[in-house]
């Protein structure tokens, strides 16, 4: 029988439940959603895979779990980076915060989970609890709109959300994890030549992408 590292079992089932997500959104972020498996999660805890599937029933599981776990983190920073307080509580400002604390998503471990949803097949029920979620992450920018008198403040923060994916993509650590030129060194390079030849501007710095990113997405809600 495992020793009980906590004052009850109860707590000890919680506190190894937050490790092996923990372990779960390391090897996301590290190694990719092939990757992750229950057995995968329990050896980086120590713990036996049988015991793992008291916690976990599939990979999918694991990603479900963490969604639940990531994305009202998220949504809770994302209404506080809204809300009217600071130096700069026009709308405008209080907008640039929002898009930035968005941004500041792409950065953490838990953006891994955005390839991985698209890379693995989950159930119909868990699909539509990540719909609900990703629209509570659009939510308060709504809100935020709506106090304003913006007409259609849903539809305005829905088309506003694209802007800052728009810029997530362009900042995403692991783009070339997902082109194939990067597999080919000479495609690589014939790409690059060609890019530089087609478009003499010079390649934007991750600051360029957020500054224009959230330049865009102030004109695109004033």
């Amino acid at each position: 029988m495992p020793r009980i590292s906590a004052a009850t079992v109860a707590d000890h089932r919680a506190n190894q439940h937050a490790a092996l997500l923990e372990a779960a959104r390391e090897i996301l972020a590290a190694e990719g959603v092939h990757a992750l498996t229950p057995a995968a999660v329990g050896a980086r805890i120590g713990l036996a895979r049988s015991s793992v599937y008291r916690y976990f029933a599939s990979t999918a599981d694991i990603l479900a779990q963490l969604v639940e776990d990531a994305f009202p983190r998220w949504s809770a920073r994302l209404r506080a980076a809204i809300a009217p307080a600071g130096p700069d509580d026009s709308l405008p400002g209080r907008i640039r915060t929002y898009g930035r604390t968005a941004l500041d998503f792409v950065g953490s471990p838990d953006y891994a989970l955005i390839p991985a949803l698209q890379a693995i097949g989950l159930p119909g029920e868990c699909r539509v609890r990540v719909d609900e979620m990703h629209g509570a992450l659009i939510a308060p920018l709504a809100d935020a709109l709506r106090e304003a008198g913006a007409d259609h403040p849903a539809l305005r923060a829905e088309l506003a959300w694209g802007v800052l994916r728009a810029g997530a993509r362009r900042l995403m650590p692991d783009a070339a994890a997902h082109d194939p030129a990067a597999h080919d060194p000479a495609a690589h390079d014939a790409a690059a030549h060609d890019a530089a030849a087609h478009d003499p501007e010079p390649a934007a710095t991750a600051d360029d992408i957020i500054e224009i990113t959230l330049d865009v997405l102030a004109r695109t809600l004033r």
